[in-house]
């Protein structure tokens, strides 16, 4: 529906999420083989997001709430993508164990958080500007790729030559990071390129892929290590959709044997944006009786 428009379009997505949810909601009580009878609490995605699918969403689960006389749980989307990594395992070294870092790396987002319990978390670096997740799509963009791109980079990434061409690491202070500027620089040597050989992409696409996912991984894994040395913390999760780039996790499960990590990633299906990731969230925030009356609104932006 998105792609011919090179992203998503957000009244699409809000119409869609209407046109959907109670098939999606009674989908997922089928598929756990239970039912709204056996349901403690209600959780849903408060911000931050597309305003117009977090109303659907909000208002969707206050009136379930409100019907089945139950607590109603707002969740933060990048809290819950950090406690993704708490998730139950079969194998209970796959959770870490606290005080962790974890770098929350999405299409919006990309923060180190520093997580002293599930519903302690204080963010020690952001981008200031661009998130490493666009900096994949715009990217992709650039070099012709259909949407969403980050993903293709990733598959070409995996044939070509990482070391071939090299884009700056840009010097920001302290533990943030920025992406606009090595857009920019990607923007101009493909153009100098081109001038010079019209087919330039198309036949150096794998590296060129490979020489950009090196860059942006090599930008947010410098910043983690940075974290790790002045925290002093070596339990280290990543989370996110970014999360899901093979590249990234390669090279963070490599830095962590290098520095003596214990390294923990969600399983694939957990770095997307999931319904899991909320549930476990709400799971957590049940426990501590953190509850919401019906007043509560959905937020675009905000800080958790």
């Amino acid at each position: 529906m998105h792609e011919q428009y090179g992203g998503v379009v957000p009244e699409l997505a809000s119409r869609a999420h209407m046109q959907h949810i109670v098939a999606v909601v009674d989908k997922a009580l089928h598929d756990a083989k239970t039912d709204l009878k056996s349901i403690n609490a209600i959780a849903f995605t408060k911000s931050p997001g597309l305003i117009g699918s977090l109303l659907v969403g909000s208002q969707f689960a206050k009136s379930l709430a409100l019907s089945m006389d139950i607590p109603l749980i707002s969740v933060h989307h990048m809290q819950a993508h950090v406690l993704a990594n708490l998730i139950p395992s079969a194998d209970p070294s796959k959770i870490p164990s606290f005080p962790f870092l974890c770098l929350t790396v999405s299409g919006g987002h990309t923060q180190i958080v520093q997580c002293a319990s599930p519903l302690d978390m204080r963010v020690i670096g952001e981008t200031i500007d661009d998130a490493a997740g666009e900096a994949f799509d715009k990217s992709a963009k650039l070099l012709g790729l259909p949407y969403p791109g980050g993903p293709l980079i990733d598959q070409y990434a995996k044939k070509g030559n990482a070391s071939r061409f090299k884009f700056p690491e840009p010097q920001i202070p302290n533990l943030n990071f920025s992406f606009s500027g090595l857009k920019t620089a990607i923007l101009y040597f493909l153009q100098e390129n081109i001038k010079e050989n019209a087919s330039f992409i198309a036949e150096n696409l794998p590296d060129i892929c490979a020489s950009i996912q090196q860059r942006i991984v090599s930008i947010l894994l410098n910043k983690l290590k940075k974290a790790s040395d002045q925290t002093g913390i070596k339990n280290i999760c990543i989370a996110g959709g970014v999360a899901a780039n093979s590249g990234l996790r390669n090279a963070f499960e490599e830095t962590g044997k290098k520095n003596n990590w214990q390294t923990f990633i969600p399983k694939f299906e957990y770095c997307t944006d999931n319904a899991g990731m909320i549930a476990i969230t709400g799971y957590y925030k049940y426990l501590a009786k953190n509850f919401e009356s019906l007043d509560v609104s959905a937020s675009a932006r905000a800080e958790f």
